[in-house]
């Protein structure tokens, strides 16, 4: 994750997972594979294949989301592990 300032920009390629994490007490989080990556660099918005319905959709993700490096052989496989 790239720190901009306060704001923390995440960074992902196709084949990654992005996590979207629950909003209240109980509330499951949601995760998908990252298809395509339609900003500059890694950055959002990601197009993602959610792994609960299989739908695709475009997303650029909130402070609750984080990516974790699956498919490339780099990175630990953490959620938010950089790539730069």
């Amino acid at each position: 994750m790239k720190e901009l300032g306060s704001i923390s920009i995440l960074r992902a390629t196709p084949g990654d997972r992005l996590i979207v994490h629950g909003h209240r007490l109980g509330e499951p989080q949601r995760d998908g594979e990252i298809v395509e990556v339609l900003g500059v660099d890694g950055a959002p918005p990601f197009l993602v294949r959610w792994s609960d319905d299989g739908h695709v959709s475009t997303l650029f993700p909130g402070p609750d989301a984080s990516v974790e490096h699956l498919a490339h052989g780099e990175g630990s496989g953490r959620a938010g592990d950089a790539r730069r």
